[in-house]
């Protein structure tokens, strides 16, 4: 059994002893929101995408979106009161989470013990019966509540803050700094 199998039989066994409801869908890799289009059209819930950002003073945030959703990465930061945002790098995705990119999912938090990630999710997904993530891996699905996501990342010291994302303006004048 290879880490990321391990770690996923840890997340499993987790969400079963604190009694969270779960179905997995297994499919061929996907590392973008557009290559699961497919595969999400057979699955009903709640797509989700997860953007891994580092602000200037080397903060580091997951958050975690409806899939089809554009953040105004400049107003989510005034409102989270962190520096300017970039993406961040694979190794420190890799060192704090513990996943790869593609892989990339609110759950990976339980693998942050040294919380240096703070989880934020859109709270759209927090009412939601149905949303769906990657199990540490992106040959699958994992479907759970979004009330279950919150729960389980509290019990792993990653309570989220949990906002309305800000969505990028449709008109590009207003996007413009």
């Amino acid at each position: 059994m290879n880490a990321i199998e391990k770690l996923e039989t840890q997340l499993l066994q987790q969400l079963q002893s604190n009694a969270v409801t779960y179905e997995i869908f297994e499919h061929d890799a996907v590392y973008t929101v557009s290559e699961s289009e497919k595969i999400n059209a057979n699955i009903a819930s709640a797509h989700t995408k997860n953007l891994f950002l580092r602000d200037k003073f080397d903060a580091y945030y997951l958050v975690t979106l409806l899939a089809d959703k554009r953040v105004d990465l400049g107003q989510l930061s005034n409102i989270l009161g962190a520096g300017r945002f970039s993406f961040g790098s694979a190794d420190k995705m890799q060192e704090y989470l513990r996943v790869s990119p593609g892989s990339v999912t609110p759950l990976a938090v339980m693998n942050d013990t040294e919380y240096k990630v703070q989880l934020v999710l859109d709270e759209i997904l927090t009412a939601s019966p149905y949303v769906n993530v990657h199990p540490l891996r992106n040959t699958a699905t994992l479907r759970l509540s979004g009330l279950d996501i919150v729960r389980m990342s509290a019990k792993w010291k990653h309570a989220p803050t949990i906002l309305t994302v800000p969505a990028k303006s449709e008109n590009p004048a207003k996007n413009e700094d």
